[in-house]
């Protein structure tokens, strides 16, 4: 603890800016330095950055360059990601000892833990939805790191969690799990802010010389259900049904799951495994593609499913809790039992035959609080009173558009 200590106390590298009479937010990303975690904490600083002038900015981060956003006052934290005992120092020491310097206002942690700090006012951005995930032995054996992660997510969300004021969650799932299983009142349904895609330019889908082709884009753990895609294609094989081909964003050899997933279907020759792609490689291949596939068990929120969207092409997704909220408006969509490789197989082969599998959906209505901005978020935290008069509905609670999630 120690060294720990030395070298926590040498990397903070920033100072308090003198006699800033403006109140302090302070936003914690020292966790976030790639993909989601790392938009979230750029799209965030750039909205404080151009529209929250009466307020002075601090953020914590790994390296400032990663965030590139101007007027912020910046600490770096490079080792804070280091080890799990070094986050731990950070959060519930260090990050304390700031605090009683800044002196802020609010304090909004972007990263799932509720730090000891000093702040009129703080929140937590929750966005790691496997504390929820029901995790078979099986599973647990295949994949440790999820296993682990998973036990160490839910004692994370445990500590200081009712602290808070306010817990920000990105779907109403989400919310209802919060106060189901920590008794978290106070929580807010952020929907994640995504860029616009307009005027996407895209090839024929499909056509009787070329495959019928499903995509599913994603990284290879437990929660993701490869084994349902695997199953659902050699059932359709069986039936002799085998001009289609299922595209798989993963090498074989990434992790322990990936190759039980590539053995589990090596004789299957309509099944690819693409590697993984670049941003720009993935909408490339959403021009190409006939239906996306989406079996995953649990969600944040699944972003393959917004991108999609914009294409307007069908989408075959698991009936799990995240589901309908993330497809919200979407004129061609069908649902399946994500345990089901039967129903998944039936699906697949009315779509690649044409029949009449999918239908429009609308998008759930959600209680207050919600946001749907950065802007709209900011409001609520901000506001004593629009949060001091919220509490959970019962009937919120047992909406049937929002199921919790099974194994």
């Amino acid at each position: 603890m120690t060294n720990i200590s030395g070298q926590a106390r040498g990397e903070m590298r920033g100072s308090s800016k003198a006699a800033n009479s403006k109140p302090v937010i302070v936003v914690s990303g020292v966790n976030l330095t790639e993909m989601g975690g790392l938009s979230i904490l750029r799209d965030c600083l750039g909205y404080l950055s151009e529209c929250a002038s009466d307020y002075h900015t601090v953020a914590l981060v790994h390296n400032k360059e990663l965030a590139g956003v101007p007027n912020i006052e910046y600490y770096e934290f490079p080792l804070a990601k280091r080890s799990i005992l070094a986050r731990l120092y950070h959060e519930y020491w260090i990050f304390g000892k700031l605090s009683r310097q800044l002196n802020p206002y609010l304090w909004l942690s972007l990263h799932n833990t509720t730090p000891n700090v000093n702040a009129q006012r703080r929140a937590v951005y929750c966005q790691n939805p496997s504390p929820f995930y029901d995790l078979s032995w099986r599973e647990a054996l295949m994949q440790p790191r999820f296993a682990i992660v998973r036990t160490f997510m839910d004692m994370m969300y445990r500590i200081n969690l009712h602290r808070n004021t306010a817990i920000i969650v990105q779907q109403e799932w989400m919310r209802r799990a919060f106060h189901q299983r920590f008794a978290a009142r106070n929580v807010i349904v952020a929907h994640p802010v995504l860029p616009e895609l307009q005027a996407v330019s895209h090839q024929p889908a499909n056509s009787p010389a070329s495959p019928f082709v499903f995509f599913y884009p994603s990284h290879p753990t437990i929660k993701k259900n490869f084994e349902a895609v695997c199953d659902a294609a050699r059932q359709l094989v069986k039936r002799g049904v085998t001009g289609f081909e299922v595209w798989l964003t993963f090498s074989p050899s990434v992790n322990r799951y990936a190759r039980s997933i590539s053995k589990r279907c090596a004789d299957l020759p309509q099944i690819r495994f693409l590697g993984r792609l670049s941003r720009e490689e993935v909408f490339r291949r959403y021009t190409l593609t006939d239906c996306l596939l989406f079996p995953s068990k649990v969600e944040t929120w699944g972003l393959a499913i917004s991108e999609f969207k914009a294409f307007g092409r069908p989408m075959l997704v698991a009936d799990e809790a995240y589901a309908r909220e993330t497809v919200g408006d979407h004129p061609c969509v069908a649902f399946f039992p994500s345990d089901s490789a039967t129903e998944l197989a039936r699906r697949m082969g009315e779509a690649i035959q044409g029949a009449r599998t999918f239908e429009r959906v609308e998008a759930p209505n959600i209680e207050p609080p919600v946001a749907h901005s950065w802007a709209e978020l900011f409001d609520i935290l901000l506001d004593t009173k629009t949060l001091g008069s919220f509490q959970p509905r019962a009937a919120l609670f047992n909406n049937s558009h929002f199921p919790m999630p099974r194994s």
